[in-house]
């Protein structure tokens, strides 16, 4: 997922996405964990989309208050 992508969606968009990148995070420690994941990178992949959306999320809360 792409920032570019990320940037455009609405406040409401951004929230729903980061319970569910948080979600999906909290499912990929696990099943790394418990050795089940095939590719371990998912959860770098999963962390650094959640980081995006943040990033995003902030910026457009910044903007309502400016």
């Amino acid at each position: 997922m792409k920032y570019s992508e990320i940037k455009d969606l609405t406040v409401d968009e951004l929230v729903k996405r980061k319970a569910q990148m948080t979600e999906e995070l909290f499912v990929s420690r696990m099943k790394h964990s418990l050795g089940q994941l095939a590719n371990p990178l998912e959860v770098r992949f999963a962390r650094r989309n959640l980081a995006k959306i943040n990033t995003a999320l902030g910026s457009k809360l910044s903007e309502k208050k400016a």
